[in-house]
């Protein structure tokens, strides 16, 4: 743990494409688009990467395939698939191995046509034999199952529920890259009288279903001050895996995130109270409210009432998703790597009407599976090295 390479490596390069809608691509074409977009962002080339991390819902060997299609001969790859949170840990891996001079140039990219071309959401898992008979929906009944029981041991509310899309969508009305943007302003009423899907988990609490594409480039620290953008610095970075299917989980309410938070904070040498932006994955809206609880933002029991009053959304105590997320930015099979960017364009003070002022500091959280997997990195200027 002593030996992470604390700011040793940066963020120089990031870049999405095609989130909402993307006709006629298919994901690694969207893969592919970012990859260039973040390199250009970077003022790098396609042949200056020699550490390619990739991870697509459709193709267990896209690191392959990613390879292959971009024409590039990488000296490692790296295709750990833990969903959402995989992105995560290529970042880990990738500044260990920067920081070994094991390579000089890292892409980590993703692209998914989840909308346009699949249908509906991507899955890469089979149905738990324990679950499988009483037919759930996943993933949505297993978030629906650590709702349910974050409502009845905290007393957490639909309301409470409401507060985190209400936000998500103040966030998106800001952000033009956003799906739901210019869809009009959502309330509390409006969540709380939409469909119900399962059980506690109302339409408005589950995450859109979009195309797009992600990449970042990251290299090292003293490579990346004489680049054009301004660094993006990794301070901390941790993931753990608890389980696969929810039916294994050994307490709804406590997921994988106070470890990798904790470890991930302390490897910084920041804490929650410190941060000036966050972007967790809100596949559903009892995400937030989990992992605010399990990062440290709030005491366990009290993301509820931490999340009232419109405290995370713009002009609130704590700007929390402050793309739309994936409620209402966008959701392409797996949104980890979104998150990224976001923090990325906020640190580079790039982020237009919804920017954070002086914002220096910024904890990005990944979710794979049924909150099976959680990875965490806190990001951070110069200023903060």
């Amino acid at each position: 743990m002593e030996k992470f390479p604390r700011g040793k490596s940066a963020i120089v390069g990031a870049a999405t494409f095609g989130m909402g809608e993307a006709h006629g691509y298919k994901a690694m074409d969207l893969v592919a688009r970012s990859a260039h977009l973040a390199l250009a962002d970077a003022n790098l080339k396609l042949s200056d990467v020699d550490g390619l991390f990739v991870c697509t819902g459709d193709d267990a060997l896209s690191g392959l395939a990613a390879a292959e299609y971009l024409g590039i001969r990488p000296r490692f790859t790296d295709n750990n698939r833990t969903g959402g949170s995989a992105f995560f840990s290529h970042a880990i891996n990738a500044a260990i191995l920067l920081e070994m001079g094991y390579i000089d140039t890292a892409l980590i990219c993703y692209g998914s046509n989840q909308r346009t071309g699949a249908g509906g959401l991507v899955s890469m898992r089979q149905a738990s034999p324990y679950e499988k008979p009483y037919r759930p929906m996943n993933p949505l009944s297993s978030y629906a199952l650590a709702a349910a029981r974050h409502m009845y041991e905290f007393g957490t509310t639909e309301t409470h529920l409401a507060e985190v899309a209400v936000a998500a969508r103040a966030w998106a009305n800001l952000n033009p890259d956003a799906f739901m943007f210019g869809k009009g302003e959502l309330t509390i009423e409006d969540c709380i009288s939409s469909r119900m899907v399962s059980d506690p988990l109302r339409k408005t609490d589950c995450c859109l279903i979009t195309d797009g594409g992600a990449a970042i480039v990251m290299t090292r620290a003293d490579r990346a001050k004489d680049l054009v953008k301004k660094p993006v610095y990794l301070l901390g970075g941790a993931a753990a895996v608890w389980h696969s299917n929810v039916d294994q989980m050994e307490n709804l309410t406590v997921t994988p995130a106070a470890e990798s938070g904790q470890r991930a904070f302390a490897l910084s040498g920041y804490k929650p109270v410190d941060m000036d932006v966050v972007n967790v994955y809100d596949a559903f809206s009892i995400n937030t409210i989990l992992f605010l609880e399990d990062l440290g933002f709030c005491p366990k029991g009290e993301g509820g009432n931490f999340v009232a009053g419109g405290a995370i959304a713009p002009g609130g105590s704590l700007p929390v998703n402050t793309n739309g997320g994936g409620l209402s930015c966008c959701h392409p099979g797996m949104y980890g790597l979104f998150t990224i960017i976001e923090n990325c364009m906020q640190l580079r003070g790039e982020a237009g009407l919804r920017q954070v002022a002086n914002a220096n500091l910024a904890v990005s959280h990944g979710n794979g599976g049924t909150l099976s997997s959680e990875a965490t990195l806190v990001l951070g200027t110069e200023s903060t090295l």
